[in-house]
């Protein structure tokens, strides 16, 4: 056994005992062990790389990477951010909702605006954006329909102040919504949209439950229309078929909400949907080219890759 002492294998263990162990900065590791901040992320490269410092992750966590891989890889997207299926199915929305929520939090600074669509996913969301943040949220509406984005009665913090579309989603006429967005109030409330760092929207499906037919946007006649053109899911009341095509129909021509036109040219939109009856609304999405990132929940991940494979 040898007896000689190697100061810089012990400084490397150190440093990568604070730095992985402890929780401490580089820093704060260099201050305590009196060696400049260059030093202590080169001891803790070297630590890796040598295999001193060796990490596992647990078989969960690992099927839910491998999933986020193929969603990046398949539809090209800039990231995937996928939560793990909750005990009670009920609780999908919320679990998603809160992993959205830390996901976009890590992600703006201080000062960002936020365009955001509406939804219950989109309003769980905008409820822990709120009790995340210390400064208040700025978060633009990117539709009519202002009580979509009011704060949910049960939520005690509400750190969030809205820049919302003073006017209803759907209009009666379309010459309603043409004199509608001549409005100087409603003009200068798209016109925030342009300021946002992030586009976070959600997908609805063509279903009993969605949000807009449970507010009475729309009717069972409006929904078995859609149906019977093609419609798979919407993204802002704006309906599309299983390729991501936008559905011609009376409805769009009443809606006061952001073209998806103008959504695919966004450079940072974030789809948030979860369940697995979305699977195939969120499938169209992603060909339609609406998102370049998706979270969602492990089940409804896996069915859109199944789809993809059976569409093959």
């Amino acid at each position: 056994m040898s007896d000689t002492y190697d100061y810089d294998e012990i400084l490397q263990l150190k440093t990568a005992w604070y730095y992985y162990m402890e929780g401490l900065t580089q820093q704060e590791i260099g201050q305590r062990l009196g060696i400049p901040r260059l030093r202590v992320n080169r001891l803790i490269d070297r630590a890796r790389k040598t295999g001193m410092v060796q990490f596992s992750i647990r078989s969960g966590h690992t099927t839910r990477l491998e999933l986020e891989r193929q969603l990046i890889k398949t539809f090209h997207l800039r990231d995937a951010f996928i939560a793990p299926a909750p005990v009670k199915a009920e609780e999908t929305n919320e679990n998603v909702a809160l992993a959205a929520a830390g996901y976009i939090y890590d992600q703006m600074g201080k000062q960002d605006f936020l365009n955001m669509g509406y939804g219950d996913t989109m309003s769980r969301l905008l409820n822990h954006l709120g009790a995340l943040s210390d400064l208040p949220v700025n978060i633009v509406s990117l539709t009519g329909g202002v009580s979509y984005y009011l704060p949910n009665t049960q939520s005690s913090v509400f750190n969030v102040k809205l820049h919302l579309i003073p006017t209803p989603l759907v209009l009666q006429t379309k010459t309603a919504v043409d004199a509608m967005l001549q409005e100087p109030k409603v003009i200068e409330a798209f016109e925030l949209t342009s300021l946002a760092q992030m586009t976070i929207v959600g997908i609805g499906a063509l279903d009993e439950k969605s949000t807009i037919r449970t507010n009475g946007v729309l009717s069972y006649n409006d929904n078995l229309s859609l149906s019977i053109h093609g419609a798979v899911g919407d993204i802002l009341c704006h309906f599309f078929d299983s390729d991501g095509d936008l559905i011609s129909s009376s409805l769009e021509e009443r809606l006061i909400s952001t073209p998806l036109s103008q959504i695919r040219k966004m450079e940072n939109v974030i789809g948030v949907a979860a369940g697995v009856v979305k699977a195939a609304s969120i499938l169209a999405a992603l060909k339609g080219n609406y998102l370049n990132v998706l979270i969602t929940d492990e089940p409804t991940a896996r069915k859109v890759l199944e789809l993809v494979t059976d569409n093959e």
